[in-house]
């Protein structure tokens, strides 16, 4: 059964709710697992977005992610300029990603105080997106909730601990994955919730014992 979201599409700036809404979420999901202002892009295409992005305008929307900006800004199809003059540099490339969905864009960022992320991601249709890697390892989120990802390293009880105090700040968990690099090594859990985590429980989970880093991606207002 199709929603009213599928008939009518979201609220954007046009043409294209794949090529353009879905891609200034790509860029804005970047920037925010990156957690500082973008200052460079090294910006992959592949498939549709390769063959016909540029006239749907996905360059174009894909840096206005990375600026911050939402797909109403009416700044999208001027983010070129914006970049400028916010000093953010970007590259595109086109290319080919195995077993990737045919709107598909791979973004390796670099913030102004030296995280760097590599983020593969699809635009699935009506502005939806997916999260396909994260720095190489495989996930799978979509940014429909409010989301939790961690880095932290393979210490027997973490997710239990994690899960203790997100039950104690009242957040109920709609989604859950962990991904580890090997036994010990390093691990990648995402938390999808139906609840906002305040301020006070990512600092909690951020301060535990084996944790490096902590980004939180809230879902757009409905």
């Amino acid at each position: 059964m199709l929603d009213i979201f599928d008939i009518l599409g979201p609220i954007m700036v046009g043409p294209s709710s794949s090529h353009t809404a879905g891609a200034v979420r790509i860029g804005n999901m970047a920037r925010t697992l990156l957690g500082e202002r973008v200052v460079s892009a090294k910006i992959l295409l592949h498939g549709s977005f390769a063959q016909t992005g540029q006239g749907h305008g996905t360059d174009k929307a894909l840096v206005a992610g990375l600026l911050g900006m939402k797909p109403d800004d009416l700044r999208i199809p001027d983010s070129y300029s914006v970049a400028l003059e916010e000093g953010m540099s970007f590259v595109f490339v086109n290319g080919d990603l195995k077993d990737a969905h045919p709107n598909t864009a791979l973004l390796e960022v670099e913030g102004e105080h030296g995280a760097k992320l590599s983020m593969q991601a699809s635009s699935t249709g009506g502005g939806r997106i997916r999260v396909d890697k994260i720095n190489g390892v495989d996930v799978g989120f979509t940014g429909a909730y409010n989301t939790l990802v961690i880095h932290s390293t393979d210490i027997s009880g973490k997710l239990a601990e994690v899960t203790r105090l997100l039950s104690q700040g009242k957040v109920n968990i709609a989604n859950m994955s962990l991904h580890r690099s090997r036994r010990g090594g390093a691990v990648l859990m995402v938390i999808e919730t139906d609840h906002p985590v305040a301020l006070v429980v990512r600092n909690l989970i951020s301060e535990l014992p084996g944790v490096q880093g902590v980004t939180y991606y809230v879902k757009e207002a409905e």
